[in-house]
């Protein structure tokens, strides 16, 4: 996790969750089960009770950003 995909983009955690895991685990325990993880709904939301849910590793990865025109390195058929 590098600071330009999550601080660089203005997102946080709500200070109620930085002040305690309590607070944090309160919030979020309803709707955790084993085998789920975090998932912010809004990708450029914060992380917060509003914006988190609990998913499976497979729905978390179709809630990614868009990649920009990513650009793959060719390999020349002539060597």
């Amino acid at each position: 996790f590098s600071y330009k995909n999550y601080g660089g983009r203005g997102i946080s955690i709500c200070d109620r969750w930085k002040d305690s895991f309590k607070n944090f685990y309160k919030d979020v325990i309803v709707g955790y089960f084993d085998g789920l993880t975090i998932d912010r709904i809004d990708n450029d939301g914060n992380y917060e009770p509003s914006n988190i849910r609990f998913v499976t590793v497979k729905a978390n990865n179709n809630n990614r950003r868009k990649r920009r025109n990513r650009k793959l390195p060719c390999k020349n058929k002539n060597g």
